[in-house]
């Protein structure tokens, strides 16, 4: 029998040392973490590119990312722009690497996809949380070192963020995702009446303003007069129109003196005085016959 092979004519399987893993082991927890947060929510190129932005670039730059295009009538667009403008800018702050941008922006990308997409609750996307961050965050395993992505202190952090952040507001933004809200719409509707077009010496009333039956009653009444008078000229001659304006050009009061126009005056104001005390005379001879027979009424009592 020769060294190195069993009594089946097998060949033993190699030995590791203790403490390793095999290669084919070792490849299998590889794509296993490689599938954690992947794919990426935010390319290399589209971080680095935002990095060098201010806020309103950066507020640009994911709209545009995001394919936002009604960010000023849609409150939705304009929440998520929020939501994720909030997370990179915070990210800022804690100085991340471009790494550490990468699964961090991909970290908030998929809890919003968790709680739109599959309604997973609060309980289940903070258990969700947990199971991600043992992945990336800081591991006791050593073989798992080379792996981790934040550190024990930007692990508390961005769990800190999240709970300030998503989830204080959870019940918001799943009213967001699930409610369906009722158009509002606020107006009156209203009839209005067109005037047609006038060719008098008043222009037209507004549409919204006053009816025509209005306009035409106490406004410009509709010219009947001057109508007839005109289709009297058309009738007359010239010379029997030219005298008659002659005619209506003269003073009606040519020949009477002041005295007689004071006379007549007079004489009219004595005629209306007279009328309105008959008037009055009556009424009183009417009320105090009635009241006789009331006093009389009284008497009897």
């Amino acid at each position: 029998m020769s060294v190195g092979t069993t009594p089946g004519g097998t060949t033993p399987a190699a030995t590791t040392p203790a403490g390793t893993t095999p290669d084919s082991e070792r490849d299998a927890e590889f794509q296993e973490h490689e599938k954690i947060l992947s794919p990426d929510f935010l390319s290399v190129a589209q971080i680095t590119e935002m990095l060098a932005e201010d806020v309103d670039g950066i507020q640009q730059k994911l709209k545009k990312f995001l394919n936002f295009k009604n960010l000023h009538t849609c409150l939705k667009e304009a929440i998520l722009l929020d939501y994720y403008v909030s997370g990179f800018l915070w990210a800022r702050g804690m100085e991340f690497s471009v790494i550490q941008y990468s699964k961090f922006m991909t970290l908030l990308d998929m809890l919003l996809h968790n709680l739109r997409t599959l309604h997973m609750s609060l309980k289940d996307s903070i258990k969700w949380l947990g199971e991600v961050m043992a992945e990336i965050g800081p591991s006791h395993s050593q073989k798992n070192e080379e792996w981790n992505v934040f550190n024990i202190k930007q692990a508390n952090a961005v769990i800190d963020y999240l709970k300030i952040s998503l989830f204080q507001h959870y019940k918001l933004y799943e009213f967001l995702f699930y409610s369906t809200r009722e158009e509002i719409v606020i107006g009156t509707e209203q009839v209005l009446e067109v005037v047609k077009a006038s060719r008098g010496l008043f222009p037209d009333p507004l549409e919204e303003g006053i009816s025509f039956d209005i306009y035409s009653t106490f406004i410009e009444p509709p010219p009947t007069l001057d109508t007839e008078m005109k289709g009297l000229d058309q009738e007359q001659g010239p010379e029997e129109s030219q005298s008659e304006a002659n005619t209506s050009n003269v003073d009606p009061l040519v020949g009477f003196t002041i005295k007689d126009i004071k006379a007549v005056l007079d004489q009219v104001t004595d005629d209306i005085l007279i009328g309105i005390q008959t008037a009055i005379n009556e009424k009183l001879q009417i009320q105090e016959e009635a009241f006789n027979a009331r006093i009389e009424k009284l008497k009897k009592a």
